[in-house]
């Protein structure tokens, strides 16, 4: 599992919440896919480098069903925390789950189709390569 970037204290800006932080979101998220069984979860700052957020979360399910069943937890997780009303696409399909909380964007996929577009290859920039 990677988790890239801090995130604690940060102040929630753009989130469907006023109360809760950025940080301790991003935590509800990681904790909720852990919980889920989620693969290979990897979490980027993109703070400065996209108007789209803070943050975005990367995570695997073996099938389908797996990620349809990632995502509705990830759902409940957050309704109940406070988080209101979650941009959602994919889900009924499976293949590609997009869940969009404000200044968190959470990406589910299976393995194939995660593999396929490598969106945290167009994010995650390797070191002294931008110097």
């Amino acid at each position: 599992m990677q988790h890239s970037g801090a995130h604690k204290g940060n102040p929630a800006k753009t989130l469907k919440t006023a109360v809760l932080a950025v940080g301790d979101v991003l935590d509800m998220v990681n904790g909720s896919l852990d919980e889920s069984k989620a693969e290979e979860i990897t979490t980027i700052d993109i703070k400065g480098k996209s108007a789209l957020g803070d943050y975005m979360v990367v995570a695997s399910g073996r099938s389908q069903r797996h990620v349809t069943a990632i995502a509705d937890h990830l759902l409940r997780q957050l309704k109940s925390g406070g988080v209101k009303s979650p941009r959602v696409e994919g889900l009924q399909h499976g293949d590609w789950v997009l869940i969009d909380i404000g200044d968190i964007i959470i990406h589910l996929f299976r393995p194939e189709v995660r593999e396929f577009y490598g969106l945290e290859k167009m994010w995650l920039v390797p070191a002294g390569a931008n110097q």
